[in-house]
């Protein structure tokens, strides 16, 4: 059986680089992806939706996971599933490709097949080439760069929030064509629905008080701690009883797992104060809905520090993070926009302190000035311009 299926994987492979030399090209059908084909959300989704509105006469379709099909179909967007006969057809009849993550290295790109490649958040852990040593499953360090940069050769487009990520994206992926230096398309939705009506609806389909702050805690996941491949351990540090003693009165606090994350979290205990929102497609509304923003070395923090609302920083493990694991690009511990807690009267003292008045931290407009200035609700726009500037 395992013979077998090795047999059919090479010819798979074989068919789909057969096909994209000699199927037709059909410059208006363009393919989109996030993260693997799990989601519809992201920088993606935000260049989807704007092309749905603003470019007539394309065709565009998502790739979609045989575990997100559900989802795709409840949300009425036009999929094919992934590594299924008909995606090996459309992924090499495909004009364009746009994906938030690398696809697997077996896929050639076909000739004339536009690959964009949006990316999905601005760099403060070490990336691709510059990680010092990975401890990712099912790889070793040399290998993993060599993929990467494998990988990043095949695409003919990168965007790039702002200048400090362009310059961190050539270097850690080895990447020499176009950069669209954008914004992310994905912010443009925290610009242009930032009301309060927008908010209130988001609440009420979540089940979420009006009559309470709203604490997020967005974590990243950690290299070294995983089941296997692509499935990650994460144990929540805090102590959420504490945290409903001393906070239910006037918050709520939400809990979203990064996607590789593989815990189910039980929050039976905490209904009422705490929810598991990691089901949530796209992580933009619940930025939206949020008054306070926890996270640690997430890139969540560039992209909510649009909303100009504090962020605390929960880095229990900053040490072995900062040394071990990953490495940071720029000074974290001194430039972050919020202060950096490792214990849980840590949080609750901070939640306190910033959200009575709103309170911002003292780095927090540099922060702004550095990495948001792009933002403005129109990046969306900016990058189908540059793509689509011939169709």
């Amino acid at each position: 059986m395992i013979k077998l299926k090795k047999l059919l994987f090479v010819i798979y492979k074989i068919v789909f680089r057969i096909l994209g030399i000699i199927i037709p090209k059909n410059n208006k059908l363009v393919i989109f992806e996030s993260f693997l084909g799990k989601q519809f959300s992201d920088n993606p989704r935000a260049i989807y939706e704007y092309l749905s509105v603003n470019y007539s006469g394309y065709k565009l379709l998502w790739s979609a996971d045989r575990k997100a099909i559900s989802k795709f179909k409840i949300l009425n967007i036009p999929f094919t599933k992934r590594f299924s006969l008909k995606w090996m057809f459309y992924m090499n009849r495909a004009g364009y490709w746009i994906s938030n993550s690398r696809l697997p290295l077996w896929i050639p790109k076909p000739p004339r097949t536009t690959y964009v490649q949006t990316w999905h958040g601005t760099p403060l852990k070490k990336l691709g080439i510059d990680i010092q040593e990975v401890r990712m499953p099912g790889t070793e360090t040399n290998q993993y760069k060599r993929n990467f940069t494998a990988e990043a050769n095949k695409w003919d487009y990168l965007l790039s929030p702002n200048a400090y990520s362009t310059e961190i994206f050539k270097q850690a992926f080895q990447y020499d064509n176009k950069v669209i230096e954008s914004g992310y398309p994905r912010n443009d939705y925290l610009i242009n629905h930032n009301y309060e009506n927008e908010i209130n609806k988001i609440k009420s389909r979540l089940k979420i008080p009006f009559d309470k702050r709203v604490i997020l805690y967005a974590p990243t996941w950690r290299d070294n701690q995983f089941y296997g491949r692509g499935r990650y351990k994460f144990d929540i540090q805090m102590d959420l009883e504490r945290m409903r003693e001393e906070l239910s009165d006037s918050y709520v606090i939400l809990l979203r797992m990064h996607y590789l994350i593989a815990e189910n979290i039980n929050l039976s205990k905490f209904k009422g104060f705490a929810y598991d929102v990691s089901y949530q497609e796209d992580i933009r509304e619940l930025y939206l809905i949020s008054d306070v923003l926890i996270t640690d070395y997430s890139s969540v923090f560039f992209d909510f520090a649009n909303l100009k609302r504090p962020i605390i920083f929960y880095v229990y493990d900053i040490d072995e993070y900062r040394e071990k694991i990953r490495g940071f690009y720029f000074d974290f511990e001194n430039k972050a926009p919020g202060p950096l807690v490792k214990t849980t009267e840590g949080i609750i003292r901070q939640i306190y302190l910033l959200t009575l008045d709103n309170k911002l931290s003292a780095n927090y407009d540099e922060f702004y000035e550095r990495f948001c200035y792009l933002e403005d609700g129109n990046s969306s726009k900016r990058v189908a311009d540059i793509i689509f500037e011939n169709d």
